[in-house]
């Protein structure tokens, strides 16, 4: 980096900042009416933090006596609560310098009405970057608009501007002033709450609309991230003092690097937008690939969510669900028919057992009796037993598959042992032709050992 600096223009900005800064330094000093507004502001400052002691504990009680009021009221009163102080000291200090306006010469309260402009600065700094979440991005940009109020409250934002900009750092044909590096990064920080603050919005909105489709939400909240954030950058690059058309070269950067390294990335991003636009799956949909049988539980723009039954979550890349064959259980709607396989002995008259079936699968909870009855037919005569299919329809899928078909089980071993219905098993007849010998033999121990 090459410093661009003039060593003269900054040693004269410093040697005027710190000429004002002894010469204030002075004027307190010495007795008369700008001491004693010095002395006012400290009484209102000791007052401020009476008054705080007193207010604090009746606006608890206050606010815990508020029911239903919405959470971003609530917070707001919060801070209000952590900045109680302040605020007496803001009301305070404005009423006692609109008081001496009146009854004295107004330069007899020019430094009480600095004080109470810092004050409203400070409380509206403070209301304002709480929109901000990132912990660190709430912060810089907390201090960097005190400082800023300070200095504009004090006259001094001129000179200090001044100062900023004349320290100047680039390399080649490009320079860059500290002053424009903290206004580019405060309008950022800006812009990106507000990026956070529309898109949340925009989110919760989406979300309530129910004519909207879960994918087709999911892809409206993507797109409005992607404007949002694409205009911060943009903005933010051009109040660097970028030249926009200098990312020419960067795209052609980033294309070559999509080419050779980035394929699998680029294609799960294509099939994300390929799947929120065909509606193929979306949030709550029961789905089956391979082994991986769970609900969606979100669509990422890289990956979706599976939650299992047994409480894994399955980060499963876009591509695969687009190129793999995926079992979608509620795809056009939430009805499942299963079916359970099931024997009984020539002796039981079919008809009983059909209807018995029938009876048994109707009177587990999750099988449904409408619009779809569960049905029993014969499927074959075997070697040992009359075959039944017992069909039946379910409307919860994400309540599993396995559990439902263990209950119906269970219900027909109930109901075919209260009918006298036997579930044979296969037997066999071991017969010893005539003329032939039986012959035994005895172990080691003496005891007998087989046929």
């Amino acid at each position: 980096m090459e410093d661009l600096t003039t060593p003269s223009s900054v040693n004269e900005l410093a040697g005027s900042l710190w000429a004002d800064t002894v010469q204030w330094l002075q004027l307190l000093v010495v007795p008369g009416w700008r001491q004693y507004q010095v002395f006012i502001i400290l009484g209102l400052v000791v007052v401020s933090v009476l008054l705080r002691f007193i207010i604090a504990p009746r606006l608890d009680q206050w606010m815990r006596a508020r029911e239903g009021w919405p959470k971003w009221r609530l917070r707001f009163m919060v801070m209000i609560r952590q900045r109680l102080g302040l605020a007496c000291f803001t009301v305070l200090s404005w009423a006692t310098y609109l008081v001496m306006q009146q009854v004295t010469w107004p330069s007899r309260s020019y430094l009480v009405g600095v004080a109470a402009t810092l004050a409203v600065v400070w409380l509206i700094v403070a209301v304002v970057t709480r929109a901000v979440r990132n912990g660190i991005l709430r912060r810089l940009l907390n201090w960097g608009l005190w400082i800023y109020g300070t200095l504009l409250a004090l006259n001094l934002d001129q000179p200090v501007g001044e100062f900023l900009d004349g320290l100047t750092f680039g390399a080649g044909d490009m320079s860059l002033s500290v002053l424009s590096l903290i206004q580019a990064t405060v309008l950022i920080g800006v812009m990106l709450a507000l990026a956070r603050l529309t898109i949340r919005r925009a989110s919760i909105a989406l979300s309530a609309n129910e004519d909207i489709s879960p994918s087709m939400q999911v892809l409206a909240v993507k797109t409005v991230q992607i404007l949002f954030y694409g205009a911060v950058f943009f903005v933010g690059i051009r109040a660097l003092g970028f030249d926009l058309t200098g990312l020419a070269v960067l795209s052609g950067a980033i294309g070559l690097g999509i080419g050779f390294g980035l394929q699998k990335v680029v294609s799960n991003l294509v099939s994300g937008v390929i799947i929120l636009l065909d509606k193929s799956i979306k949030p709550g949909d029961v789905i089956s690939l391979g082994d991986t049988f769970g609900w969606i539980d979100s669509l990422g723009a890289r990956y979706v969510s599976v939650v299992t039954r047994d409480g894994k979550e399955y980060l499963i890349p876009n591509e695969d669900l687009i190129t793999s064959q995926v079992v979608n259980w509620s795809y056009s709607d939430k009805f499942v028919r299963l079916d359970i396989a099931f024997g009984t002995s020539y002796g039981d008259d079919p008809h009983k057992v059909r209807k018995v079936a029938i009876e048994a699968a109707e009177s587990v909870d999750r099988v449904l009796s409408r619009p779809n009855r569960p049905v029993c037919h014969v499927t074959g005569f075997g070697d040992s037993s009359v075959d039944y299919i017992l069909r039946f329809w379910i409307s919860d899928p994400s309540g599993g598959l396995t559990n439902i078909r263990g209950l119906v089980y269970l219900a027909l071993w109930d109901a075919f042992a209260d009918n006298a219905i036997s579930f044979p098993f296969p037997q066999r007849e071991v017969r010893v032709l005539e003329g032939s010998v039986l012959e035994t033999t005895r172990n080691a121990g003496g005891h007998d050992g087989g046929v």
